[in-house]
């Protein structure tokens, strides 16, 4: 408890910074609430990051050109409700003359928060939901998003209540959302996601002070098999391709509508292009290809892979040079058009838009690719995903080495081959590729 003091007790102050000793997966930096008294500090996570290219270092602001005006704003006035509600209780604390050090003022904002919203799950999910949509990670708030929704059908189904403490998260609220989930018809992969991310929002709850961890459900080691394992759920898919000869099947189709060309276009595509995924096509713009010759007739392709912020070049192949351009009459207005007519510049603009025109268009192309499938003659349901596993089967039927496979898919994983992997010159990719002829 805190003692009030013989002299007037000094404020601590308080300030988030960018924290750039810290860098994430995607290569942007944390912002951090910086708690400073008696020259003692302490940090504390907002959930909040931003890369560095929108980052004005020398006069500590987000530079204007952060992709979306509103977008900047909305974490612009994130980072202000970070820094006030812990300026707020430093300045309480002061004020009651009460002796304090910089882990009070952490202490009693958590004090504060507990009060005004008694730690509730589904409100500290919306929270981690709008956190993430204020860094324009749409990904990942979509994901908050649809645990809340979820987790809010249980929650009145079993509890009869609108929303449930965050204490009342225990390893019987795990055992019965799991019968809860079997009885819909979730498969094990809905299973394994959905409580993967419940066990990211405990965390994090813990880690700001809304939840103990005595009662922590999850196992974290194999001492505790009394404790629910999310690691139980099996996970692993069915690995599908396609022969090379299925590809010429698929190639040689003459589609009915422009809607199925397009999920023909974007399979063959991806399988010329080292398996590039759906997100990542769609975002393809035509400053991304690059003329290697005079008559420009042959390009080179250069992308980042937003998953991982991978940097990847590669030349086109002659099929994938004639889907290119095939559009080029009607998509290339400006160099920073879309290639594929999936995303419009004007119309989507917003992460949230981005994300849910991808979310649709994909559906489409999926459903396109079962239709096309029976067309060619082809036994295999046909997905984006196949497109990519079968680039990867062919090199390996070819003989191509998996170092080098691993390499042109830009596996997320691949840390451990990448020190070796960093020596391969583009031509030895480049000839690679040249197997899927």
């Amino acid at each position: 408890m805190s003692k009030t003091t013989e002299h007037k007790e000094g404020k601590a102050s308080v300030e988030v910074v960018y924290y750039t000793s810290n860098t994430l997966a995607d290569g942007s930096h944390p912002f951090f609430v910086r708690i400073t008294k008696n020259r003692k500090r302490k940090y504390l996570a907002t959930g909040l990051c931003l890369h560095p290219k929108h980052w004005d270092k020398e006069n500590k602001r987000i530079k204007n050109n952060f992709p979306n005006p509103a977008d900047r704003r909305i974490l612009k006035k994130a980072l202000q409700a970070w820094e006030d509600k812990y300026q707020e209780a430093a300045d309480e604390l002061a004020e009651a003359d009460e002796q304090h050090d910089a882990r009070s003022v952490a202490t009693r904002v958590a004090e504060n928060r507990s009060k005004t919203r008694s730690g509730k799950l589904l409100a500290y999910c919306d929270e981690l939901s709008s956190s993430y949509r204020a860094t324009g990670k749409a990904g990942n708030a979509g994901i908050y998003k649809d645990l809340r929704n979820q987790l809010a059908k249980f929650i009145v189904a079993e509890y009869s209540v609108e929303d449930l403490p965050l204490e009342r998260l225990n390893l019987s609220f795990c055992d019965k959302w799991e019968r809860y989930l079997r009885s819909t018809g979730a498969e094990e992969i809905t299973l394994s996601l959905r409580f993967r991310t419940l066990r990211a929002v405990l965390n994090k709850a813990i880690a700001n002070g809304l939840a103990k961890v005595e009662h922590y459900p999850f196992a974290r080691t194999a001492a505790e098999r009394h404790k629910f394992s999310v690691g139980k759920f099996d996970v692993s898919t069915t690995k599908r391709a396609v022969s090379r000869d299925a590809i010429r099947l698929l190639e040689g189709l003459s589609p009915d509508t422009a809607r199925l060309q397009l999920a023909k276009d974007v399979f063959l595509f991806s399988f010329y292009c080292g398996g590039i995924n759906f997100v990542d096509l769609a975002q393809l713009r035509w400053h991304a290809l690059t003329a290697t010759d005079a008559s420009a007739t042959t390009f080179r392709l250069n992308y980042v892979r937003q998953k991982t912020q991978g940097k990847f070049g590669l030349k086109l192949l002659p099929p994938a040079a004639a889907i290119v351009a095939r559009f080029r009459g009607f998509t290339h207005a400006t160099p920073d058009s879309y290639i594929f007519p999936i995303l419009d510049v004007v119309k989507h603009q917003t992460p949230t838009q981005v994300k849910n025109r991808l979310h649709k268009v994909l559906g489409q192309v999926n459903q396109d690719l079962k239709v096309l499938a029976p067309l060619a003659g082809i036994d295999t349901p046909l997905t984006t995903y196949v497109a990519r596993h079968s680039f990867a089967t062919s090199l390996k039927r070819s003989g191509v080495a998996i170092a080098i496979i691993s390499e042109t898919m830009g596996h997320a994983s691949e840390e451990t081959t990448r020190d070796y992997l960093d020596s391969f010159a583009s031509e030895t990719l480049d000839a690679a590729f040249e197997q899927l002829l």
